[in-house]
């Protein structure tokens, strides 16, 4: 079996990206074959199980895709929408989604990320943002690779959630 490369180490680089922002899309495009490589014969059926009260898989796809739009949105300048609070507000319920839409989902969300990720330029990236209702200061560059970073925490976890979560009975 031939061991697979993390995507930083392929010296792979995504066209019109910035070389600053190309360490936080290479992360990104990490866990998104990091979904699909732990959710391989996942059992649907335990989807929003919460092995000692931990978040279930289905939690870490449905955050995922919910901070990855709202980080956006701060490193655009803007606030966030009811739309958005309400989606964040929704996160902790268990919902009817299926495993294949909510991998999808999380997937195609990572991939929207890595886009917006070309629209930035170099000197927006010092720029100061604002996060939360509270207004706490940040850059550009920073809600970005905390977008990334944040992203690879939750598939840490997904991981050890997929692996317990498949061996219980």
């Amino acid at each position: 079996m031939a061991t697979r490369k993390e995507v930083w180490l392929r010296g792979e680089t995504i066209p019109n990206i910035s070389p600053i922002l190309q360490p936080a899309a290479n992360a990104l495009l990490e866990a998104a074959e990091e979904i699909d490589i732990f959710l391989e014969d996942f059992p649907a059926s335990r989807l929003w199980k919460r092995p000692a009260s931990c978040a279930s898989v289905g939690f870490h796809l449905l955050h995922i895709v919910g901070f990855l739009d709202r980080l956006l949105t701060y490193a655009d300048g803007k606030s966030l929408s009811e739309k958005q609070l309400e989606y964040l507000q929704s996160e902790n319920n268990i919902q009817i989604e299926t495993l294949p839409v909510l991998q999808e989902k999380t997937i195609t969300a990572i991939h929207q990320t890595i886009e917006k990720l070309k629209t930035y330029t170099d000197s927006a990236l010092t720029e100061t943002r604002y996060v939360g209702r509270a207004k706490i200061p940040t850059t550009t560059i920073g809600l970005l690779f905390h977008a990334a970073e944040h992203t690879m925490r939750h598939i840490g976890q997904l991981l050890v959630t997929v692996k317990v979560v498949k061996t219980e009975h």
